[in-house]
């Protein structure tokens, strides 16, 4: 599964509510019911999940029943399903088949989904538009200020997407004119950039891995989106498994769980071995306690601790850089990661030992001084990140008492900084005790 993604998924701590378990049940509400009769009107069959309210991860979906392994979640229909074939299908197939150079699946569905909006009432769309989130919290949607207080990498990356998004409007502008006989009002009113973020963030955290085969009415970049409606409620949790896919025997797109969940509970999927900067920069949110963050060293801050006189400092560098060793270097919840522990051994060799440098690459011993000089380090890098990520919660509190408007994405970043916080506490407390088995 690519993307089976939703919105605010952190991991639940269970409360106990008198009526449920798990959350506030809200099929009850005019916008579940029609859209629950909008999907049966397509094939659906409800099961046992019910749309509600958690107090950890917000809007989810929970089960009426115990789930065991090898249960099936949820099965929604083909006819559910939006596709291109649905973009296609539309008013709007005709614009797009006689458009050159093609234009890629992915403005094809922002176009209508964009279209649909605007249409309103008339749109056949409108019960799943009318769930769909209003805003966003990917990078792409941050405030300037919110996202200098992103760690490295995920800064860079953000501003990256920011471009990416910036870039597929720019380029897609004579396109959108090009559908101005569709529309009665002006199609640079109706698709302007904030329409298209839109679009693309629902795009990019809410659709499903589902490939469809090559039309050539589209530029080459694959064609593997499908928004599926209902179960795009579904959370995400780093500790769960599933099995999601399209059956083409019975038509339908199927999520099995390999988990279980008590009745009234919170059904959770898992979108990835994700860390939490990766899900910000494709979901817009951070799971507490996620078995997979970590925390990024930069390279500028690994070569802070070495003497600049080093002669054979641009020697190493340069090995480092040939064999990848200067990327995704971290901290962990089980302290530093080997590709870190290993740039800082091959960086802390003396002049006499850099012909063992292929050694240090291999994970050898080249010497009880080379060891502890690099625990040495990598202590010092580690309370340096705290010092930087204290300093960064210390900007944010004072921020989410002056700025209001920016409160929910500064509660964010927040999230993300405190999980780091604990990260690089306990990497600390492990190197400490490293140190101490060496000495």
């Amino acid at each position: 599964m690519k993307k089976s993604r939703g919105r605010t998924g952190r991991k639940r701590r269970r409360k106990h509510f008198q009526s449920f378990m798990g959350g506030v049940n809200c099929s009850h509400k005019l916008e579940y019911i029609k859209l629950k009769k909008w999907l049966k009107d397509r094939g659906f069959e409800d099961g046992n999940l019910r749309p509600a309210e958690f107090k950890d991860t917000g809007r989810g979906l929970m089960t009426t029943k115990p789930l065991q392994s090898g249960d099936l979640i949820i099965s929604l229909p083909e006819k559910c399903l939006l596709t291109t074939g649905t973009v296609l299908s539309s008013s709007l197939g005709e614009y797009i088949m006689k458009w050159k150079p093609p234009v890629s699946p992915l403005i094809a569905l922002c176009t209508f989904l964009i279209a649909e909006k605007h249409a309103g009432e008339k749109s056949l769309w409108k019960p799943y538009l009318d769930v769909l989130p209003k805003t966003y919290t990917c990078p792409v949607c941050l405030e300037h200020d919110v996202v200098s207080l992103l760690p490295e990498p995920l800064r860079k990356k953000a501003q990256e997407q920011r471009t990416t998004v910036h870039e597929l409007y720019m380029s897609s502008k004579a396109f959108f004119s090009s559908l101005q006989p569709v529309f009665a009002e002006n199609t640079g009113t109706i698709f302007n950039y904030s329409a298209l973020e839109w679009a693309w963030c629902t795009i990019n955290t809410r659709t499903i891995y589902m490939k469809h085969s090559q039309r050539e009415c589209f530029s080459l970049e694959p064609d593997v989106y499908a928004l599926a409606p209902y179960l795009d409620l579904l959370n995400h949790s780093p500790n769960v498994q599933v099995k999601a896919a399209f059956n083409e025997q019975t038509r339908s797109y199927e999520i099995r769980t390999n988990s279980q969940c008590k009745k009234y509970e919170e059904v959770f999927i898992c979108y990835g071995p994700h860390d939490n900067q990766r899900l910000l920069l494709e979901y817009g949110f951070v799971a507490m306690d996620n078995p997979h963050s970590s925390v990024y060293v930069s390279s500028d801050t690994l070569l802070k601790y070495f003497p600049p006189l080093d002669k054979q400092k641009n020697a190493k560098l340069s090995i480092l850089k040939d064999h990848d060793f200067l990327q995704n270097l971290t901290f962990g919840w089980d302290g530093p990661s080997w590709r870190l522990l290993t740039a800082l051994k091959l960086l802390s060799l003396e002049a006499d030992e850099f012909t063992c440098w292929r050694r240090t690459l291999l994970g050898d011993v080249v010497s009880a001084r080379n060891e502890q000089q690099t625990l040495n380090i990598t202590a010092k890098i580690c309370h340096f990140l705290i010092e930087e990520t204290q300093r960064v919660l210390l900007q944010i509190s004072q921020l989410k008492r002056n700025k209001e408007n920016l409160k929910n994405h500064l509660a964010l970043v927040e999230a993300l900084r405190l999980e780091d916080l604990k990260i690089l506490q306990k990497s600390a407390e492990i190197v400490c005790n490293l140190n101490i088995a060496t000495t």
